[in-house]
């Protein structure tokens, strides 16, 4: 360690003659070898000399006084704000309200370990979604590469008079891909500096740390205050190709479109929240029903009566089952409202104190109006809608099927395409059977997918989070604190999860459940869990009061 110490200095050469230094004044900042030493202390110099090793030249840095440069500063003056010397104490500073100089130090150091604290905690954040985008980038072109092959596949349907029609396509998804690696190679890059950065920030910080330089460490202060860190994240739309009803006369009118390229803004500033509180109450050792509701809901095809449910702000759950009704109970059990819609209560959700459902005979999402009117909000295209929620953005997420694709997509109220989840980073799907579908308290965006028999979380960027296996046709909902709540209708029970998808237990109340498949939170401690083939809806409390 010490030889590569001595090779480093020998590059380092003397301020006066070029030679390899050998010492260093503090006073002057000066380079110096061996002979040049006596030369320079014979320069005057109104702060003196102080010549030390070049090796130790910054081992107890300190700070001399502006008004006696031939002292260090011992003190700090408030009044002033000022570093000063034992001299300036008794005289020009007397009055003055006087600090010692560690204090001082120890005061400025608290404040840059506070802000490289919070550099170094977004540290983890960034290199998470600079992984993300690596491997994205990797993956665009395979992922364009299907994107082609659909084009193709649709082309093939055709007669050749769509040759050009197709090629004119495929420019543009070549084009839109070299765009795309584009913005995320400027991305990566941007990643990396500051990542780079924060180290350089850091590095400074442990300096120092050892450092008796105020005048330095305050200088520093402002910089690494206005060092800034990434608070949101451009995220870009894949591409999707939207498919045109033939026309012979209109071929590339009906033949289809490529979905442009999307910048959307998203927040990294994560959500805190804390599990504290339902751990100090506990969970009840034998969860109980504390109410029961006969919903009435006749049985369909599949002898299937209650399907979804979602609860209102003052504690109201509406219910949705096999017939075109949605009914609205109070938690006794007592049926206070009922309004006709345009298909089965599949799945609901509430957006702004309204019930949303999905109408899957025309891929629509529909809102009951203050006057019970049926209004349509938005259409999903040729991509079949199944479970909604609102998410706290005010957007409204929407898991959607076509053929053998399923994704879920974030819409604006009315209709407009904010996000687009389909993928993983290495350009594989996500999902088998996007079913159900809710939002954690820390952004989580949670599906329950049924021919996987599990839930699968992305976080509020898309990215991968987790999955956990071992439920089947069910639901999903989330308490205030982030525990994922499940039914397990061929398990009989309820799966209760932490907010990084860990198993925490099973809810099995007294009197047992059959069947659970829709279920939600209606308060903290309780949930209604709805027994999908008996039509019976179970408030269950499972935790201490």
């Amino acid at each position: 360690m010490m030889a590569s110490r001595d090779e480093a200095q020998h590059l380092v050469e003397c301020g006066l003659c070029q030679q390899p230094v050998s010492f260093f004044c503090r006073r002057c900042g000066v380079n110096l070898c061996d002979p040049c030493v006596p030369i320079h202390l014979r320069v005057k110099s109104k702060n003196g000399h102080d010549i030390v090793d070049y090796t130790s030249k910054d081992d107890g840095d300190t700070c001399h006084c502006d008004s006696h440069p031939q002292n260090e500063c011992s003190a700090y003056c408030k009044t002033c704000d000022a570093p000063i010397c034992i001299l300036c104490v008794s005289i020009k500073h007397k009055s003055h309200e006087i600090s010692e100089l560690s204090d001082k130090i120890q005061e400025l150091l608290k404040v840059i370990t506070r802000e490289n604290d919070r550099l170094q905690s977004s540290k983890h954040e960034l290199e998470r979604v600079l992984d993300h985008t690596t491997k994205l980038l990797s993956s665009i072109p395979s992922i364009y590469k299907k994107k082609k092959d659909e084009v193709t596949a649709r082309g093939e349907e055709w007669h050749k008079q769509i040759e050009e029609t197709v090629k004119k396509l495929h420019q543009e998804l070549d084009d839109m891909q070299k765009e795309h690696e584009a913005v995320l190679q400027k991305q990566k890059k941007e990643f990396e500096e500051l990542i780079e950065k924060v180290n350089e920030m850091n590095g400074k910080t442990i300096k120092l740390q050892k450092s008796k330089n105020v005048t330095e460490i305050q200088t520093f202060i402002p910089v690494i205050e206005k060092q800034e860190t990434l608070s949101e994240f451009s995220q870009y739309s894949l591409p999707t190709f939207f498919e045109c009803k033939i026309d012979e006369h209109y071929l590339q009118t009906y033949f289809g479109y490529i979905d442009k390229m999307q910048e959307r803004k998203t927040s990294l500033i994560e959500k805190k929240f804390k599990e504290t509180d339902f751990l100090v109450r506990g969970i009840l050792a034998v969860p109980m029903v504390t109410s029961v509701i006969d919903t009435g809901f006749p049985a369909g095809e599949k002898k299937n009566r209650l399907f979804d449910m979602a609860v209102t702000d003052d504690n109201k759950v509406w219910m949705g089952g096999a017939s075109r009704e949605l009914k609205l109970f109070d938690l006794q059990g007592h049926l206070h409202h009922t309004v006709s819609i345009t298909n089965t209560g599949m799945y609901l959700c509430m957006y702004n104190k309204r019930v949303v459902y999905i109408d899957q005979s025309d891929n629509t999402v529909r809102m009951i109006s203050d006057t019970d009117n049926v209004v349509t909000m938005f259409t999903t295209g040729d991509w079949q809608p199944y479970g909604v929620t609102s998410a706290a953005s005010g957007d409204i997420l929407v898991g959607l099927r076509k053929d053998d694709q399923y994704k879920v997509v974030r819409y604006s109220s009315t209709g407009t395409v904010l996000q687009d989840i389909q993928y993983d980073s290495q350009g594989q799907p996500l999902y088998k059977d996007a079913t159900h579908i809710t939002e954690n308290v820390n952004g989580d965006i949670i599906v329950t997918d049924w021919k996987e028999n599990a839930v699968i979380a992305v976080d509020s960027l898309g990215i991968f989070r987790y999955s956990y296996s071992g439920v089947k046709y069910s639901a999903v909902t989330t308490d205030s604190v982030g525990h994922v709540i499940v039914p397990d209708f061929l398990g009989n029970k309820i799966h209760m999860l932490n907010s990084d998808g860990r198993f925490m237990m099973y809810i099995i109340p007294d009197g047992e459940i059959h069947r659970p498949r829709a279920v939600c939170i209606i308060g903290h401690g309780e949930m209604m869990v709805g027994e999908c083939l008996t039509g019976i809806a179970k408030r269950i409390k499972y935790l201490e009061d």
